[in-house]
């Protein structure tokens, strides 16, 4: 169990991590990005609900590292036209969680909710989520082991999700 103090250092520092993903996201840094993955992170993105099972459902996004690295090469060809030009972003999060810290292998269950706005040439979208993430220290600073994305609408049809939510 951690002591409130520590507890409240820790919250502060997932805090920065969180709020420092989501403006590399924003500012389409995906270099920058992928590198706050662990090297055995999965990136989810589910469709249909919260508790699927990615394996034998449908997922929107379902990558594991090598996959996020393919996904980031693929964002900084300039080739990806749905993004040409790229989005606009900004996006809000809050309702931060310290979810639980296991001591077993060290990761840090941590949860919060996003509102992203995007402004494309398409049109202007809001995307609202609940992202699940394990969080793990590595070389003294935190990394993302895992990063769940559930769509507030993921059980509709979505038309365009082509930068980094």
């Amino acid at each position: 169990m951690l002591s409130r103090e520590s507890s409240a250092t820790l919250t502060s520092a997932i805090t920065a991590f969180l709020y420092r993903e989501a403006r590399l996201q924003d500012e389409h840094q995906y270099e920058a990005w992928e590198k706050l993955w662990t090297d055995d992170g999965v990136y989810w993105v589910p469709a249909n609900g919260s508790d699927i099972d990615p394996e034998r459902q449908m997922s929107i996004i379902y990558d594991n590292r090598s996959r996020i690295a393919l996904r980031v090469r693929q964002l900084m060809t300039g080739k990806h036209f749905t993004q040409t030009p790229q989005s606009n972003l900004r996006r809000l999060i809050s309702n931060i969680e310290l979810m639980d810290e296991q001591p077993d292998n060290g990761d840090i269950a941590v949860a919060s909710n996003s509102l992203i706005f995007e402004s494309s040439l398409r049109d202007d979208t809001l995307w609202a989520a609940r992202s699940e993430y394990r969080l793990r220290h590595v070389d003294g600073e935190l990394r993302m082991a895992s990063k769940k994305v559930i769509l507030v609408n993921n059980d509709k049809a979505i038309y365009t999700l082509s930068f980094l939510v």
